[in-house]
């Protein structure tokens, strides 16, 4: 089945609504970048397994690297060799899983540590 060839959206429009809708991610290239930073391996990993589900999901698949306590994500239409309403999507459906935790109040106690915290654009840090 061909993936539907979407629209690109303009730079300038990728970058305003970056800044307004995900504000942890950052446009470079034709891509949407976000990185993760963890506590350890196990924690990346289970980072790693979470977006890969949401990713097949939504039969939308971001490139993913992966190192130690480090999580980077990049993702575009490939079939509109760009950015679209698509990567927007799953870059929203991404954080709302990832960063998920119980609200207060809630009968699910959830976890103390903080095992998933924003990243800066800084590629190498």
């Amino acid at each position: 089945m061909p993936e539907e060839k979407l629209p690109v959206l303009p730079e300038d429009v990728v970058t305003k609504r970056l800044k307004e809708e995900l504000p942890d991610w950052w446009h470079e290239g034709r891509w949407i970048r976000r990185k993760y930073n963890t506590d350890g391996w196990l924690t990346t990993l289970a980072l790693v397994n979470t977006i890969g589900f949401v990713a097949e999901a939504a039969w939308h698949h971001p490139d993913l690297e992966v190192t130690w306590g480090k999580l980077w994500v990049k993702l575009r239409t490939h079939a509109s060799d760009g950015i679209t309403e698509r990567d927007f999507a799953v870059a929203k459906r991404i954080e709302e899983t990832v960063l998920w935790r119980p609200k207060a109040g809630s009968p699910m106690e959830g976890t103390p540590n903080k095992w998933v915290r924003s990243g800066s654009p800084d590629k190498a840090a």
